[in-house]
């Protein structure tokens, strides 16, 4: 069996599991905002539509002069992708056959991408079930790497690391000229978010990935930028391919970018909806990872692969995110995207029901 090593498209899910699919699924295994994309894409549709007659900016100009204003950073320094994989790929492609270490548990991309230009691979492992990072063992193995990858928010766990503790990594990292590459594809789901940009002034060794396909909801545009220092960004910009971001998604980024009450709006529906789910899971001694962000882990503490559960809530009509190829978590948890109350409330109904099967005994 081979499930889908990324969330959504659930028909996959059920072909590999040789299950039939039932009416009315909830899909919790992608990470994308519940609302659906702001009102401002259906309100300009047509006016959208009609860039597609000219070949789009090869250099998005107008969107990074728009970015630039947003995060307070030279619109040198930023580089926009054709979604945060597009970035990734080329960030593996500059690094070819160097040495990478990468935290984990994380987005399995990043060691796909880097392993396609054949680099060498390590990682740094966080236990569970706090998934701290030990500040001075991976301080140690930066002096023999190019470059490290981190998630911030982590992805799957949902945990948002400290500025200080980003900071300090970063000024190892600068030492042993290691190359720091942090995801951010997460970041505007987080209340009170402090932000890491202003380092780019000081670090000439950081970048930072960020996704406007998560919060606004359009995988399918694929839009995302990434900030670096000027070298970093010339670098990347002559190994990206010509009209890599196509006309739609350059306007839309423009749009999307002044969006900031549905941000707001956003984050505040998260942070109600997860303390409620939370709370829920607490009293049934479900063990969740204690995420900020729009996504979290879960697990029953009473089995120790989740496989059962898994196709439990699949049989019921939920589709969750298997954790099987997440490094160092091997399928012992499951993550859940946080989604609206109606959705919370049947996955309420069917964790219920497993608990009523699967007794919990202290």
């Amino acid at each position: 069996m081979k499930l889908p090593k990324h969330g959504s498209n659930p028909q996959y899910v059920y072909s590999a599991m040789k299950m039939n699919k039932p009416d009315g699924v909830i899909d919790l295994s992608a990470n994308i905002n519940s609302f659906g994309p702001p009102n401002v894409l259906i309100d300009n549709w047509s006016q959208l539509l009609k860039e597609i007659v000219e070949y789009p900016d090869p250099y998005a100009q107008n969107l990074r002069r728009k970015i630039s204003e947003s995060v307070n950073v030279n619109v040198e320094k930023i580089l926009v992708g054709n979604g945060g994989a597009e970035l990734i790929h080329l960030i593996a492609r500059m690094f070819a056959k160097k040495r990478i270490l990468i935290v984990q548990p994380t987005f399995s991309e990043y060691e796909n991408a880097c392993r396609s230009f054949r680099c060498e691979i390590y990682h740094h492992q966080l236990t569970e079930p706090h998934w701290n990072i030990e500040i001075e063992k991976l301080k140690l193995s930066l002096s023999e790497m190019d470059a490290l990858f981190l998630c911030n928010p982590t992805n799957p766990t949902g945990i948002v690391y400290s500025y200080e503790t980003l900071k300090e990594i970063i000024e190892e990292a600068y030492k042993h000229k290691c190359t720091v590459i942090i995801d951010e594809a997460f970041y505007d789901f987080v209340m009170n978010y402090q932000s890491i940009v202003a380092l780019l002034n000081e670090y000439e060794n950081l970048i930072i990935i960020r996704s406007l396909t998560k919060m606004f909801s359009i995988p399918g545009i694929r839009l995302g930028y990434l900030m670096a220092a000027n070298e970093i960004i010339q670098q990347l910009q002559s190994i990206q391919v010509h009209w890599s971001v196509n006309a739609i998604a350059l306007t839309a980024g423009e749009l999307l970018l002044e969006q900031e009450d549905f941000i707001r709006e956003t984050q505040s529906h998260i942070k109600e909806e997860r303390e409620a789910l939370f709370s829920y899971f607490d009293s049934q001694h479900f063990l969740v990872s204690p995420s900020q962000t729009n996504f979290y882990l879960l697990r029953d503490p009473q089995i120790e692969d989740q496989f059962l559960l898994f196709s439990f809530l699949l049989e019921k009509g939920i589709v969750c995110r298997h954790t099987l190829n997440f490094q160092g978590l091997e399928g012992r948890w499951l993550r859940f995207a946080i989604k609206g109350k109606k959705e919370h409330t049947r996955l309420m109904e069917v964790m219920g029901e497993w608990r009523q099967t699967t007794p919990y005994y202290s």
